[in-house]
């Protein structure tokens, strides 16, 4: 392929040589992909249950929980018959909750149907399902001509076509580039093309330092021929805003004083963590600091600081005023659901004392 420096002419060349594209993308994957849970005897529920736990979330950290999520839940009956906790339980450390949540009761939503719909636009209409999920289920589980489009086929079509346009998140390069994924997808096997294309951009075409050299669509790839794939695709800057929390460690009696969000809380409702507010004046002074931590969630970067805090009759009177927190014994900590971030700190603070 010639070099070409107007994007719209580079994807017009692409469509053109698609059945090429199709043929070297299917050889590679056949001989490339790598061996997973979900594609070992696929089914609907595996594809599903897998899809949902891969939001934002790597390959490698969703292994072991798909596994103990199969054991658990073979399937959709029973996994709607489960208890919102135990579903939360079983999911902790994943984050995103809210697609737990969805799953579960996408789960009861298919028990009153007579079968699972097969289509994309039927998937959309029930729980939790966007999209990129839709079409995922419905090309790779029930066969059907639908283009997914994701983080990894955004940066792979912008590097084929060179396509420098400065897009302002990842919905308005969703939308620039669905049609093209719709023209280039391989209606023979749309299943196999989609989970080609996802693999590609997760083992090949990777967002730092791809690897060009290896890459069967290099060919096809004005980026990767020109040399400056990691140019590709363009996001405007993000904005950050920077926060400190404080939160308090307090102990009585062998238990641990933790904040448990409500059912209505728009985040982590009935979810455990360490309580910022323990309803008195706490004094924190810098020899009582048992941990500092960074995190990034959105555009926000967040300093949380654990400090310990002394047991007062004070406090323990504000506390029992206080229905979202509660005193979890030591040897509960694990029967109970915790952010993923707050499991790690409380264990790493355990884990000093020895």
């Amino acid at each position: 392929m010639h070099k070409v420096n107007d994007a719209s002419v580079a994807r017009r060349l692409l469509v053109r040589k698609r059945d090429s594209v199709r043929t070297r993308l299917a050889e590679w994957f056949s001989q490339c992909k790598r061996e997973l849970p979900w594609r070992a005897n696929p089914s609907v529920y595996k594809i599903v249950v897998s899809e949902f736990m891969l939001q934002q979330t790597r390959v490698s950290t969703v292994l072991p929980y798909f596994s103990r999520w199969l054991d658990r839940f073979p399937g959709f009956a029973e996994l709607a018959a489960a208890s919102e906790s135990e579903v939360l339980h079983l999911w902790e450390g994943l984050g995103y909750y809210a697609w737990a949540r969805n799953l579960l009761r996408l789960a009861k939503t298919l028990q009153g149907l007579r079968e699972p719909p097969t289509s994309a636009e039927d998937w959309i209409r029930l729980p939790g399902v966007g999209p990129y999920t839709a079409a995922a289920i419905a090309s790779i589980g029930c066969g059907q001509i639908a283009a997914v489009v994701d983080g990894n086929v955004i940066r792979i079509l912008a590097r084929l076509t060179s396509d420098n346009e400065v897009f302002r998140d990842s919905g308005a390069a969703f939308r620039k580039f669905q049609p093209l994924a719709n023209e280039l997808i391989d209606p023979g096997a749309p299943g196999a093309h989609n989970e080609a294309m996802m693999e590609l951009g997760a083992t090949v075409c990777l967002r730092r330092r791809p690897l060009c050299a290896v890459c069967p669509l290099v060919s096809f790839c004005q980026a990767g021929r020109q040399g400056d794939a990691n140019a590709y695709p363009v996001f405007r800057a993000r904005k950050y805003r920077d926060s400190t929390v404080h939160r308090f460690w307090v102990e009585h009696n062998r238990r641990l004083l933790l904040f448990r969000a409500p059912k209505g809380s728009r985040r982590l409702p009935d979810l455990y963590e360490l309580p910022a507010e323990i309803g008195v004046n706490a004094d924190c002074p810098n020899d009582r600091v048992l941990l500092k931590k960074k995190r990034t969630i959105g555009n926000e970067r967040i300093q949380e600081i654990i400090f310990g805090h002394p047991t007062t009759p004070h406090l323990l009177q504000k506390v029992a005023q206080q229905p979202f927190l509660h005193w979890i014994a030591f040897d509960r900590l694990d029967q109970i659901t915790l952010s993923g971030p707050h499991r790690r700190w409380i264990n790493e603070i355990l884990q000093a004392r020895h």
